[in-house]
């Protein structure tokens, strides 16, 4: 990997200076009232954004039912949103550089819960797609700043904590919006259970308004897009960046097939699985909410590499475990798949909000528009491989983007073997147990 000194000079020739350090004093800590407003109000906000963005993915199977499509027809119900999402996150981003992350935010989550409430009234696939496509852009606020807002605004110690309950919110919000919606949909059908998953989405942007803290580090700037362009440039120039950005879009793209093609397997034979079991199934999100929480332990024990190792581990072996056709086995690995996706994201997220001293909005736009982007490819191509070949197919093309994770990580880890072994000294004994060490210390190590 390229030292320190070289990515900041490749910041500096893309036009971003560094800024001055911040006032830790001004931010807030743990155990503070502002700070536990700050966590609630971003988890409210984490949980209506992941709730709207995948409001259909577990009622696929009733809207290919109902409206007579295919999987994968039905899937761009849930790429659309993504897609859209991804396109819009660098514009709202830049926007938020002079709005302010509170007001972007603000706005994201209220328009996306209103436009919850007309979607369930589409006619028909094009029309629902089309607003499912505008939501997304709605959506697209509240993700683009909110990772930049708790770099702003937490003391640096806790922003890993901050950013992996966030994430925990999102896990609920995905859960819930499977979980209501399976439920609802086969009692009073999936039109129904959407527009439910709309009214949770409005009381979590109350929620959020009343709590976020105002902000106190943010300084506004005006929307240049030659400026824009500088602070992308100089973060795609950035090896670590780029690094955690395809990251990011690999570990999304599993989770995005696995998800997107689970209720048609689950409802087939052999399970034969009704829609509300299938959507009772999600529960194992709350695996994803332990995993992103406790992200920030492992990272203090094992580095930002050995939980990424830890993360693919964990996903490689539940893809694994669902090829079986017991019930029990394929609902062990959903667990293993989502506490695995959720600590890679979790990790990922964190180290770019990290590794970005200037444009963190920007940084945090360019990490979810690959993310986004990973899912929407992974959903629609998903569920082309299980029309094709069946779950094996699914599974072969998720434990290929897992591949890809793990070759990108141990490349890392070979460089920072190589550099702290130029640096520390040959010879064996100590220091080969200094290189050792080394390689799972603090975050801001891992250049």
């Amino acid at each position: 990997m390229p030292p320190a000194d070289t990515e900041a000079s490749a910041a500096q020739r893309a036009g971003a200076s560094a800024p001055p350090s911040p006032d830790t004093t001004a931010k807030l800590s743990p155990g503070s009232p502002g700070y536990r407003r700050a966590n609630f109000a971003l988890f409210a906000a984490g949980l209506a954004t992941f709730a709207l963005l995948y409001s259909t993915q577990a009622l696929l199977p009733a809207i290919s039912t109902d409206l007579a499509l295919t999987p994968a027809q039905a899937s761009l119900t849930v790429t659309a949103t993504t897609a859209a999402l991804a396109i819009a996150l660098l514009p709202v981003s830049a926007l938020s550089e002079k709005y302010g992350r509170t007001a972007v935010m603000t706005a994201s989550v209220f328009s996306a819960a209103l436009l919850a409430l007309v979607i369930p009234f589409a006619p028909d696939l094009t029309t629902l797609v089309a607003l499912r496509a505008v939501q997304g852009v709605a959506l697209a606020g509240l993700p683009a700043t909110a990772m930049a807002y708790l770099a702003e605004e937490i003391h640096p110690k806790a922003v890993a904590s901050a950013i992996g309950l966030y994430v925990a919110g999102n896990s609920i919000g995905g859960m819930s919006s499977r979980v209501f919606s399976g439920a609802v949909s086969q009692a009073l059908g999936w039109r129904t259970a959407l527009f439910v998953v709309g009214l949770i989405a409005l009381a979590c942007a109350v929620a959020f308004r009343l709590l976020v803290p105002p902000a106190r580090n943010f300084q506004p700037g005006p929307v240049n897009p030659a400026a824009l362009l500088r602070t992308v440039t100089g973060h795609l120039g950035n090896a670590l960046l780029r690094r955690l950005y395809a990251i990011g879009l690999l570990f999304m793209a599993v989770f995005g097939a696995v998800y997107t093609v689970l209720g048609y397997r689950l409802m087939a034979e052999p399970f034969g699985l009704s829609q509300t079991a299938v959507g009772l199934i999600f529960l194992v999100y709350l695996v994803g909410t332990a995993a992103s929480a406790g992200s920030g332990v492992l990272l203090g024990r094992v580095g930002r590499r050995g939980a990424l190792y830890v993360a693919v581990s964990l996903a490689a072996a539940g893809l694994l475990l669902t090829l079986s056709t017991s019930l029990v086995l394929v609902l062990a690995g959903l667990v293993l798949i989502t506490g695995g996706f959720f600590t890679g994201h979790a990790v990922a997220s964190s180290s770019v909000s990290r590794t970005a001293t200037t444009g963190r909005a920007q940084a945090s736009a360019l990490y979810l528009t690959a993310y986004y982007i990973g899912n929407s490819v992974g959903g629609t191509v998903g569920a082309s491989a299980f029309h094709a070949a069946g779950w094996d197919g699914t599974v072969a093309l998720s434990l290929s983007a897992l591949v890809g994770v793990a070759g990108i990580t141990l490349y890392a880890t070979r460089r920072a073997v190589l550099t702290a072994r130029a640096g520390g000294g040959s010879g064996a004994g100590p220091s080969g147990a200094g290189v050792r060490n080394r390689l799972f210390t603090s975050l801001a190590a891992h250049k």
